[in-house]
């Protein structure tokens, strides 16, 4: 009997790694999981280490003999933890209805660090036409969000959040139709940011209630970038890193640059993943 006992110091240490490991999974689950599902970090630790304790018993029933630090025991045990966070995952994911802050909900919280407005997207509203200029700011603004905590930007609304539609872009297209206004957006920021880059930008459109009537609007929502964004105007254009400070936009000199870039996105292997799995939760996090 004596021969079988584990020591406390066995226990203690195996209480401490059950407890780690149902933290790691119960991250990574809610990691894989974000914007499908919202897991509560309590609840999903708890089912893991249930999962877990479920494990040892039944090592126990079939295999006696088995050392608490075994291979069997612990492969078991992560297995059904897995399985424990897998089944609530899916249980969670089927009776909640991920909602998105709608368009309007945007416009009244007004402007912010990850909220900006702009009136067009082409038309200069002084000349009345196209302007490149406000290609190359929505292409700016765009840029700033990916290299700071995201953003939403909304074309389609002037600085007080009144509706001004997208009428006067779309009549510049070959079709004025959202369609298309959504492909010139995209090939816009594929060209000054990169395909990379683009793929982290979605964009939809939403009708505006207005006083002269209803006004067809766009969402650009920008997830943080994981990497450094640097906007080209065109092929020969040196690079710019574009920021965002506060609720505006601003461009950082090359010391600036160096600095921003060495903070955020770090060279080690180890920061590089860190700075990788930020980017995920902090997106997630804004959904």
């Amino acid at each position: 009997m004596d021969d079988q006992a584990v020591p406390v110091s066995g226990v203690g240490l195996t209480l401490v790694i059950a407890l780690a490991a149902a933290w790691a999974i119960s991250v990574l689950a809610r990691w894989l999981l974000r914007g499908r599902a919202r897991l509560a970090p309590s609840a999903s630790i708890v089912i893991c280490l249930l999962g877990m304790a479920l494990g040892l018993i039944l090592t126990g029933w079939l295999t006696p003999e088995q050392s608490l630090l075994g291979v069997v025991p612990i492969a078991l045990s992560l297995g059904l933890s897995v399985a424990g966070i897998t089944a609530y995952a899916a249980v969670a994911a089927h009776f909640q209805q991920p909602r998105r802050t709608t368009l309007p909900e945007l416009i009244t919280a007004g402007e912010s660090a990850r909220v900006e407005f702009k009136s067009t997207a082409r038309i200069n509203l002084h000349t009345g036409q196209k302007d490149d200029r406000m290609e190359q700011v929505i292409a700016k603004t765009a840029c700033a969000f990916l290299n700071a905590d995201g953003g939403t930007l909304v074309i389609g609304v002037d600085d007080a959040g009144r509706p001004l539609g997208l009428e006067a872009d779309l009549a510049t297209l070959k079709s004025p139709d959202a369609d298309r206004f959504e492909l010139w957006l995209t090939d816009l920021l594929t060209t000054t940011l990169g395909q990379n880059a683009s793929a982290l930008v979605s964009v939809d459109f939403a009708t505006l209630p207005s006083e002269a009537g209803d006004r067809l609007a766009c969402r650009v929502s920008c997830q943080p970038s994981p990497r450094p964004v640097y906007l080209r105007a065109n092929k020969g254009a040196a690079p710019e890193l574009w920021v965002r400070n506060g609720n505006s936009t601003r461009r950082l000199g090359v010391d600036e640059a160096a600095e921003y870039v060495m903070h955020r996105w770090p060279l080690n292997l180890g920061s590089s993943i860190a700075a990788q799995f930020k980017a995920a939760v902090r997106f997630s996090e804004q959904r």
